[in-house]
């Protein structure tokens, strides 16, 4: 077994890190991967890396709201995020909060997800049957 001779990256000491830390990807997947609010420190670039957002979102319900919009309009980084906590559908593009499985999702997982769903789908018998039965009450 390989001993660890280094202190893991917490969000704290990203958040008191210089520029080139706050722009390294190898520094900030770690950060992101014990805290995925770490995100928030993140150079813009990296906020923007799909790699280091995917490891976020698994490990924070609030890492999307540092992502960069065009992430947040990835299907695979949205239904990762959806699909743990739920909720995470109101940083979701307009286009993605109208998609039947993304909105189903989260709303399985979560139906207070169902508030972030696009008109048309909070319309959807279906979608709110689900949410419905995920509360008792929509």
């Amino acid at each position: 077994k390989k001993m660890r001779t280094t202190t893991p990256y917490t969000s704290m000491m990203l958040k008191q890190a210089t520029p080139e830390v706050r722009a390294n990807k190898i520094i900030v997947l770690e950060a992101v991967r014990n805290n995925g609010n770490a995100l928030q420190f993140a150079s813009s670039q990296l906020q923007a890396d799909k790699e280091v957002v995917l490891e976020a979102v698994r490990t924070s319900v609030y890492a999307l709201g540092w992502a960069s919009p065009q992430l947040c309009a990835d299907k695979e980084v949205i239904l990762t995020a959806v699909t743990k906590y739920g909720w995470p559908l109101r940083y979701a593009s307009p286009e993605l909060q109208n998609d039947k499985e993304v909105v189903s999702a989260a709303v399985r997982q979560n139906a207070c997800a169902f508030q972030y769903a696009s008109q048309e789908l909070r319309g959807d018998r279906e979608i709110a049957l689900l949410a419905e039965k995920n509360t008792g009450s929509v």
